[in-house]
Order: C-alpha cells, then structure tokens, then sequence
C-alpha cells in the first residue's frame, strides 16, 4: 500500500519495521520512566533524590555518547542497535525481578537507572543514525524523524496513564516487567529487516582523532554550532520538570500514581500534536523558525505550570511542554541530519545526544536541590525565564543562520 504524505517514510519497509517495532517497545519504557519517579519519591520523599535519578539515566550519555559516535561510524549498526535493545531488556527484566522481590532500595534504583543510561549512551545515537539507512528517499527523512517523535510521543501518551493504572493494582513492578517484554518486539523486527550490512569503506585514524574531527565538524559549522548550543541550555534546565511532577501529583493536587500518569501522559499530548505538524511538512527549511517558537512555548509552559494550581490548567502547561519540546527537538534532529554528511553522522549526532540528553542529568541535580531550598514554584519560573532568553538569542541570529546553511540545503 501507498501511506500518505503525513506517513510516507513508511512506505520503506525496514523504517515500517523499525517504526512499529519501537512504537511497542517505548509504552513500556515510559512506563518504566513513570514507576522509576514514583518509586524514587515513595522511597525517600525528596525531591532531591528525583535528580539524583534522573543524573543517573541521563549522566553516562553525556560521557559515552561521543566516543560512541565514533563506534558507530565504524560498525555494523544494525547488529549494534540489536545488542543494545537486547541489553535493555535484560536491565528491565532485572530491576523488575528486584521489586518483585522487594530487595530494591535507592542506592539499587540509582544503579539500574545508571546501567540503563550507559545503554543508552550508544543505543540513541545509533537509532538516529540508522534512520537514514531506514528510509529509502533521502527527502523522506523529515517525514521519519516527525514519525519518531510522534510514536516517541504517542507512547508518552499511553505509557505513564497505563503505569499510574498498573501501579495501583500491582506495584512498580509490574511497569518494570511490561517494559522488560516490549523490547521484544524491537528485537523480532530488527530481525526481520533486509538490509545491507557491509559498511562503506573510509579511512579510520586513530579513535581520538576522530572524535576531535566529529567535535571540529559540529562547532566549526557556525548552524550546527548555534543549534546545540541553544538545545544544551534548554535541555540543561527546561526539561528538568519531568522529575519534579512527582511533587505536583502528590503535593500539590494530593492525588496517587494515576494522577502523576495523567500529568505525564499530557505532555504527551502536546508533542504528538507537535510531531504532527511535523510529519505534514515537506521541507527542511523554516525549522529554525520552529525551533525558536518551540522554546518559547516550552517557556510559557514552565511558567504556567510553575504558578498554576489549578490542576485542568496543569495539565494544558504540560501540554504545552509538550508541544515545545518536540517542536524543539524533532526540528533540531531534521537540520543536523540534513546538514551533516554521511561519514560524520554517527559522531555528529552522538554529539547531538550529549547536549540534548546527556545535559539534562546536571539540570537535574540542579532543579532538585534548587527546589528543595528555594520550592518548586521558583525553580520551574527560574527555568522558563532561562529558556525564554536562550530563544530569544537563537532567534535573533536566524538569518544570519540562515545564510550560512543555505550552500548546504540546496539539494534539500
């Protein structure tokens, strides 16, 4: 069959694959992101301790995804990308074994969470680079990563609504267990993909060098440049408000896990309203407009949420995150793919995986210990205050951006 415009990448049968594959795979992973916040603050009731576990998923990104980058431009990566599903699954399964057994405690809970974020350290970058071998039309890759971010989106939808459900009946556990099975999908459709395995032959130097070529390509192209700086400040601080919700859900509005789920689960919403708009553009250009209005509705978003206790107006700020984010992130992903050649891509965009993902641990940190000292409503106003600078700066240099990347895009 023939998928129409808004779903043409899936005409390529491996990115069909690929795509239903992980669309399974990530309801259990945000079920997993949902139980692990709710276990941390049942543990310990502080706020504190949330950063703590968000560092701990997010740090080992920021240390390993640039020496992954360079992994991956000389591997296999469709065998890469089966062994790192594979060994998050085995880390789900364990840290479900674990609280089934009631042995789990902190100082367990922040070493599972860090395992799985060393896993992640390799498996995100590679996902994002294998895209471009996914799909068959390099003009379909827009359309691909707006398809990502909508299943990544639409399983942030389901997910936390289905775990606040699953935590009521049966505990964390039963999250960690669900997530722990769903990577089996990924693993039966990475298998049934066809795909050229040998890798085009180039000239490797010494690891090192090449990571510092991949860190001179990125920061030396003035967009890419401007690009990642702008994403590492907003991810530093403007996506920190996922391991405060915890505080809102039982604090503020004094409901459960199902309240927290709801939450979660509106965020959702937004960005996969968001990835909608996305998946019906046909162009590259204009996303830097995009991700300038993205930043300033994650800004209005902190805010409203910050001041509003009001919990119908909670859940549309969380929206609003949600369409920020992805509009942010998806547009950000689409350019650096597009403006980065074949032979850097994996190390480009493992870069790209350290600013955006690997900053957020230290943002965290960050948010948990300014809350506990300052509250929760001054810290998330001091973060959408940040981010509405930050836009404001990118969106200043626009056109000069503009200028210098048009060489680049007109094939785009």
């Amino acid at each position: 069959m023939n998928w129409p415009r808004g779903f043409i990448a899936l005409n390529a049968r491996n990115y069909r694959l690929f795509f239903f594959g992980q669309a399974i795979s990530l309801i259990g992973t945000w079920m997993t992101t949902t139980a692990a916040l709710w276990l941390a603050y049942h543990l310990s009731s502080s706020a504190l301790m949330l950063g703590l576990i968000g560092f701990a998923g997010n740090a080992p990104i920021f240390l390993l995804a640039p020496f992954a980058g360079v992994w991956i431009d000389r591997v296999n990566r469709h065998r890469l990308l089966l062994l790192t599903q594979t060994l998050s699954m085995i880390q789900s399964l364990t840290i479900a074994v674990m609280t089934y057994e009631h042995v789990i405690n902190m100082p367990w809970l922040v070493a599972l969470m860090f395992l799985q974020g060393a896993i992640n350290g390799v498996d995100m970058p590679v996902r994002q680079v294998m895209v471009v071998e996914f799909v068959e039309r390099k003009e379909h890759l827009g359309n691909a990563i707006a398809l990502n971010s909508s299943a990544f989106n639409l399983a942030r939808l389901i997910g936390p609504a289905i775990a606040g459900f699953v935590i009521v009946l049966s505990g964390a556990a039963g999250c960690f267990l669900v997530d722990g099975l769903s990577y089996l999908a990924v693993i039966f459709c990475l298998l049934a993909m066809r795909l050229n395995t040998e890798m085009p032959s180039r000239k490797q130097q010494h690891p090192f060098q090449e990571l510092r070529e991949g860190f001179q390509y990125a920061l030396g192209m003035r967009p890419i440049r401007a690009i990642m700086i702008t994403v590492t400040l907003i991810s530093f601080l403007g996506f920190s408000y996922a391991i405060l919700t915890p505080i809102f859900a039982r604090e503020i509005f004094h409901g459960d896990a199902k309240t927290l789920g709801y939450l979660m689960s509106s965020t959702g919403v937004g960005a996969l309203l968001g990835a909608s708009y996305l998946g019906s553009r046909t162009t590259v250009r204009g996303l830097g407009t995009v991700i300038a209005i993205g930043g300033s509705l994650m800004s209005a978003g902190l805010v409203t949420f910050g001041l509003s206790r009001w919990f119908p107006l909670s859940l549309a700020a969380m929206a609003l995150l949600g369409v920020g984010g992805v509009l942010v992130m998806a547009s950000s992903n689409t350019v650096l793919q597009t403006l980065t050649d074949d032979a850097r891509r994996g190390r480009v965009m493992s870069i790209f995986g350290m600013t955006f993902t690997g900053t957020m641990p230290l943002g965290n940190l960050v948010i948990g210990a300014f809350t506990r000292d300052f509250g929760v409503s001054a810290a998330l106003l001091v973060s959408g205050g940040i981010c509405a600078l930050v836009t404001l700066n990118f969106y200043r240099q626009l056109p000069d951006l503009r200028a210098a990347a048009a060489p680049l895009l007109d094939g785009h």
